[in-house]
């Protein structure tokens, strides 16, 4: 038999909330000191908008200011669910209104919130759906150049249409875990004991664990392959600048500065800590090539490319 499990048996009962008389700066400070990508806007205890990283992010795109009120740029038309709710219904929802999370709403005050990832843990037949709801959970498409996305990641971008122009810019954040160094030193063999042991680290200038330097460089290598295209390296020149800390949210920023012609583009490389500090400066060269034709990438996945499937997202109390 088939048991429906409620949303309150999903969500999440922490929620980061500010109030409606919130500034950009207190909201992008809330986001940066916790593990949420989102902020839910409150007027008392009753929800009244939602903010997302990526609205932050092209906030400060925009040269807005600091003190720019949260209702200005807020989404005001929230879509909630109740928490007794099947956890069906509430992925019908995420998918009919084409969003990623959803408060959840008792008696007109914010109760918790519950996300794509939360409910494709629970549903991984849906995650698995290539046409529906799952579409839109957090291992996605974002563009036609990316495998999957992560409800955790930001991606922004100033121009980038129809190839790029000089002055065209891509953003991309993401939270490098403690998961995330021990990975690339299992895979590239770099078990530097700096990033791997807590006490040998805690003995050398930095004082503590830091990620690998090149780890940071692979962050920007993610922001360039979110440009529309296949985007390929041909050249890459970094300075590191500052250590990165373990669980820090990183932020690369890449702008195209000449176009070299034969669709070969040079770009900045930028990469910045949480408190906007630049860590890694540099510049690369990319060749943007052609996407392979619908057919090919469907003649690809039938030889039997795995689909990736989705996964819960860790939340801390503020």
């Amino acid at each position: 038999m088939l048991v429906t499990l409620p949303v309150r048996d999903v969500m999440t009962r922490t929620v980061e909330t500010v109030e409606v008389g919130a500034t950009a700066a207190e909201v992008a400070d809330r986001i940066a000191a916790s593990e949420h990508s989102s902020v839910v806007v409150c007027d008392g205890r009753e929800p009244a908008g939602i903010v997302t990283e990526s609205d932050v992010v092209r906030l400060y795109a925009a040269d807005a200011s600091r003190d720019t009120p949260v209702i200005e740029f807020m989404s005001a038309e929230l879509v909630t669910v109740g928490p007794e709710e099947p956890v069906e219904r509430a992925a019908e929802m995420l998918g009919e209104r084409d969003v990623r999370r959803l408060p959840v709403v008792e008696d007109g005050r914010i109760v918790g919130i519950v996300t794509a990832a939360d409910i494709a843990y629970y549903l991984p037949h849906a995650a698995r759906d290539s046409r529906g709801w799952a579409e839109r959970t957090s291992r996605r498409p974002a563009t036609e150049s990316t495998a999957y996305e992560d409800e955790d990641w930001a991606f922004d971008s100033q121009g980038t249409g129809d190839g790029l122009d000089v002055g065209d810019v891509v953003r991309f954040t993401k939270a490098v875990s403690e998961a995330d160094v021990e990975a690339f030193a299992e895979v590239t063999g770099d078990t530097n004991r700096l990033h791997l042991d807590e006490a040998f680290a805690a003995r050398s200038r930095f004082g503590e664990r830091i990620a690998h330097g090149v780890l940071g460089a692979g962050v920007i290598s993610a922001a360039l392959a979110r440009i529309p295209g296949l985007t390929i390296f041909l050249s890459l020149e970094l300075s590191f600048l500052a250590p990165v800390e373990l669980g820090e949210r990183v932020t690369a920023v890449c702008e195209v500065i000449e176009d070299l012609g034969g669709r070969k583009y040079r770009l900045s490389a930028e990469l910045f800590d949480g408190e906007g500090e630049c860590v890694i400066d540099g510049e690369t060269v990319v060749l943007l090539d052609e996407m392979p034709d619908d057919e090919e990438a469907a003649g690809t996945e039938a030889e039997g490319t795995p689909a990736a499937d989705g996964g819960s997202v860790d939340t801390a109390p503020r």
